[in-house]
């Protein structure tokens, strides 16, 4: 189920908001408990049997996170009324045999679901290139993929871990913790919350009308950027990069419809979860800030999908060693962080080469540092060199697979072939209702406040905005077939 569905906006999220509110004077726990159960009725619509993954990972977690809390794999022998962060200093090996285990479980699960295919894939090719295909694995065995799993992984992992340095309480109650991890706003496409950041929340939060009056405005608004500007991008885009041959104009036009759709369709995901964690009382973290207004790439991950990259910032790259260990340390963590970051995304060649183009360009900003040249070219120039890094590897994380995208960055720079077929494409790609909602997106991407700013304050005339942008979403929700939400398998 995802949020610009039909079923989610008439049927699941008025019930579920029906059902929450009812519980309104109930004990915070019952609140929770709803939120945990709705989370795992929405994530379970698609495939009921991952529920039993998702549950057992989350349990699994928790009993871990309390070995380590209490220093005993007997912690229900000394039961406490209330458990308190660690204090610094050494752990015992007891805790940190808990944080393994569970660091590797973790890791353990979404490695295989995520790249037993790709590795499977990877292991055959290599048989055939050295002329030993008799030895290729051959199994009709195929693993499917869970929605979400590396964001409720990756927010899991940060609980137990924060645990362990001390920067958080471990739950004694299952239900709460539970809630943390499969509450529906955030659960298969993020923000990934630290457990920090929500802990006193999931014990003490307030409903308002400011918040839900706030919320209702991030959801229409998300609503509308994912069906009238992310949707016909994206079509777009699928034609371009599905044309066997395309024209180098035409190339430009799709990357640049590809860019406009994997922003606004993923930040329109994020308003939706942040409207919603409003709705249910819950403030969540921003996640973008206008990434394509960057004039580096550095500045591009301080506003991109903010909460992985800080993610990786504090539970990968820092753990290696950050910049305390010399440059050329610093500038290996920045690969390192990076290209881990691109497998997370998917399991392919395609996603390890965008993140090491945006590793090497991360360490090559670091290495010439903030004196050199560049920064005293105008600020559109270094706005325009960032946006065009950027847009070469959504070519990468786009295209089907490496052929294909040195096939299309070949077209890009007039080098492809052009058969007929290219000139029917213009056609189909260059229709009034697509021009006009790139021309909307690309003013939106570079020149409008985005929603966490419009939203700070909201008065009647940006209510009536919001809910005409709404009406106008839906009436194009129920009319067209092409619906896609690209994050959704990650």
């Amino acid at each position: 189920m995802v949020f610009s569905s039909q079923i989610f906006v008439f049927y699941f999220l008025p019930l579920a908001l029906l059902l929450y509110y009812s519980l309104r004077n109930a004990p915070q726990r019952a609140r929770n408990l709803c939120l945990a159960l709705l989370g795992y009725v929405f994530y379970g619509w698609a495939n009921p049997k991952f529920i039993f993954l998702m549950f057992g990972t989350t349990f699994l977690d928790w009993l871990l996170s309390l070995v380590i809390a209490y220093n005993s794999w007997r912690f229900w022998r000394d039961w406490k009324p209330k458990l308190l962060e660690l204090e610094t200093g050494p752990r015992s090996k007891c805790q940190k045999s808990a944080l393994v285990m569970s660091v590797v479980s973790n890791l353990l699960m979404l490695g295989f679901f995520k790249y037993f295919n790709f590795f499977l894939d990877s292991y055959n090719s290599a048989l055939v290139s050295v002329g030993a295909s008799h030895l290729q694995w051959d199994t009709f065995f195929r693993v499917i993929l869970p929605l979400g799993i590396s964001f409720y992984t990756f927010q899991s992992l940060s609980y137990i871990i924060d645990v362990y340095r001390g920067d958080a309480k471990a739950m004694r109650n299952f239900i709460d913790f539970s809630c943390f991890v499969s509450m529906f706003p955030h659960l298969v496409a993020g923000p990934i919350l630290k457990f920090s950041f929500l802990a006193d929340q999931l014990e003490h939060r307030s409903l308002t009308m400011d918040k839900f009056a706030r919320g209702s405005a991030f959801f229409m608004l998300g609503m509308g950027k994912k069906i009238l500007l992310a949707n016909p991008c994206g079509k777009v885009a699928d034609l371009a990069f599905n044309s066997h041959s395309v024209h180098p104009f035409d190339a430009w036009f799709g990357a640049v419809s590809y860019s406009f759709q994997i922003f606004i369709d993923f930040s329109a995901y994020s308003d939706m979860a942040i409207g919603l964690g409003l709705m249910f009382g819950f403030v969540f973290a921003r996640n973008f800030d206008s990434p394509y207004r960057s004039t580096s790439i550095t500045e591009f991950w301080r506003r991109w999908h903010i909460s992985l990259s800080t993610w990786l910032r504090e539970y990968l790259y820092i753990p290696l060693g950050g910049n305390r260990k010399g440059k050329v340390r610093t500038y290996v963590n920045l690969m390192v962080t990076m290209l881990l970051g691109g497998l997370w995304h998917g399991a392919s060649w395609n996603f390890v080469i965008w993140g090491g183009l945006h590793g090497g360009s991360l360490a090559a900003e670091r290495a010439v540092g903030d004196k050199h040249p560049y920064h005293r070219l105008p600020k559109v120039v270094r706005g325009l060199i960032t946006y065009i890094i950027v847009l070469v590897g959504w070519v990468f994380f786009r295209a089907n697979d490496l052929n294909a995208s040195i096939h299309y960055l070949g077209s890009m720079l007039g080098m492809g072939t052009h058969e007929a077929s290219a000139t029917l494409l213009p056609g189909l790609i260059y229709k009034p209702f697509y021009l006009i909602a790139f021309g909307i997106a690309a003013v939106a991407v570079w020149f409008l406040p985005d929603t966490w700013e419009w939203t700070q304050t909201m008065s009647r005339r940006k209510a009536v905005c919001c809910a005409a942008i709404f009406m106008l979403s839906i009436v194009v929700l129920v009319t067209q077939e092409y619906n896609p939400f690209i994050y959704f398998i990650f």
